[in-house]
């Protein structure tokens, strides 16, 4: 707690995970750490998520890895968030794991930037060789003309999906390609992760939620092929998006299949307020009844200004309904009974 500004449930849970008779090899390791860039901010995070840490060696085992990234051209700050985000990698072997995953990582992904975001993520502290797991299906995305910026997009952000078994990687990729997605498009490996992640009963499972609100196969397949990401919205989501759009703004379904990636925006902060906002305005006859859900593509500046600025003088309440103090239905406009009958 006054060491590592750690809360005291956090600091009981590490203390369960660690035991040191004197504090002064700990101590030296937090003075490595801050030395090489930590704040007190990454140290908290690093004992909490790794507290055995504390115990390592700081000049035989921990020096030579900060060394290391330090001498590839990691600065301070990003060398941090790796060790914060993932502080088993200074326990790796600098031989066996921590050089041959950034030499591969940087044949694939170029830039140190996007290492670091790439070792941010716990799967490379994991398994086999890079060269045994992730390899063999570079190759594959190869073979088919994935351009290799879109292979460092995968690599980087989807570390877990492209180090699939070789076999079942092929056949997703087969069937994505199928599908007919173009492997030259970043939504063709974004279709690759999400089917890679999900696994068969899971998919159809997703397919039966969809198909609960009334859209055909079709449907969702061709929302799954505007934005593969669809799928993987959970179905407490799915099911809290559809009953809004569908049983209290109602939009038709068609409107929801021309844009998927509306079950990727936040419900609370963003579906309602500004769905709720183009409604009342609608209501009032300011704007067109054809509104579409792309709306919620624009940025939060333009529609605040295109939406909110420009009709609140029209609309007394408009503004508390874009910050979500008041609904729809409070406004008075129209008894949320007589809409719904409006609907059937």
């Amino acid at each position: 707690m006054n060491s590592c500004g750690l809360s005291p449930e956090s600091a009981l849970s590490a203390s369960r995970k660690v035991q040191f008779e004197t504090p002064e090899r700990a101590d030296s390791v937090l003075v490595l750490l801050r030395n090489y860039g930590c704040t007190n901010t990454h140290i908290s995070k690093i004992v909490s998520r790794y507290p055995v840490l504390l115990t390592a060696n700081p000049e035989k085992t921990l020096l030579p890895k900060l060394e290391f990234f330090r001498s590839v051209g990691f600065s301070g700050p990003d060398l941090a968030s790796i060790v914060a985000a993932s502080p088993q990698i200074l326990r790796r072997s600098l031989e066996n794991h921590v050089i041959p995953s950034y030499n591969f990582l940087k044949s694939v992904v170029i830039v140190n930037e996007k290492i670091v975001r790439a070792l941010s993520k716990s799967y490379w502290l994991n398994g086999q060789t890079l060269q045994n797991t992730i390899a063999p299906n570079i190759e594959i995305l190869k073979e088919i003309g994935v351009p290799i910026s879109k292979i460092s997009f995968f690599v980087t952000c989807h570390p877990s999906a492209v180090s699939q078994n070789k076999k079942k990687f092929s056949r997703i990729v087969k069937m994505v390609t199928e599908m007919g997605f173009d492997p030259l498009r970043v939504k063709f490996v974004k279709a690759v992760k999400v089917i890679c992640e999900m696994g068969e009963s899971m998919w159809e499972h997703k397919m039966e939620v969809y198909r609960g609100w009334g859209l055909t196969d079709d449907d969702i397949m061709l929302m799954f092929k505007s934005d593969p990401l669809c799928m993987a919205a959970s179905e407490r989501k799915i099911m809290s998006v559809m009953d809004f759009l569908v049983n209290k703004m109602g939009w038709e379904h068609a409107a929801i299949v021309r844009y998927p990636t509306v079950f990727l925006c936040s419900l609370e902060k963003k579906i309602i307020p500004w769905c709720s906002v183009v409604k009342v305005i609608q209501m009032k006859g300011l704007v067109k009844k054809d509104l579409c859900l792309c709306i919620l593509g624009y940025s939060e500046k333009n529609f605040f200004n295109r939406f909110v600025v420009r009709y609140e003088q029209d609309v007394a309440e408009l503004l508390n309904v874009y910050q979500g103090k008041i609904g729809i239905f409070e406004l008075g406009f129209v008894s949320e009974g007589i809409w719904e009958k409006k609907q059937l």
